[in-house]
């Protein structure tokens, strides 16, 4: 079931993610970490999910503006009514002397199928 991590999402980060010493802001990132992992998680349950948790993440690297961060993502582990997705953040610095790729973060998260009331349900597995 584990597979290698797979490209899920590839964006230019823009002036309006900044934080006031002019990196991109955490938030930010979190919020693609999240869409790549339901993106991922999407590519193997047949059902609407939910996030339910994000392991610690620890940023080691800045985000610039103008950097394109990639998000790659591989499935953990699917239980019988959650799935658990790994993703991994670089950062390719093109605009850079040098053009140089750096691991940003990695996070786990975690996904629960849900029903139409939003209660948990077994997880159907996609044909993909």
């Amino acid at each position: 079931m584990l597979e290698h991590p797979q490209p899920v999402i590839r964006v230019t980060m823009m002036p309006r993610d900044t934080n006031g010493h002019g990196t991109i802001f955490g938030g930010v990132l979190l919020s693609y970490i999240d869409q790549a992992g339901a993106i991922e998680a999407a590519r193997h349950v047949s059902q609407k999910l939910v996030t339910v948790a994000i392991k610690e993440v620890v940023f080691h690297e800045p985000v610039n503006v103008g950097d394109v961060v990639s998000f790659f993502g591989s499935v953990k582990r699917i239980g019988n009514t959650s799935i658990t997705v790994a993703i991994e953040v670089f950062s390719t610095r093109i605009w850079a002397q040098k053009a140089e790729e750096v691991r940003v973060t990695e996070a786990e998260l975690t996904f629960v199928a849900i029903d139409e009331e939003g209660k948990p349900t077994p997880i159907l597995r996609s044909k993909s």
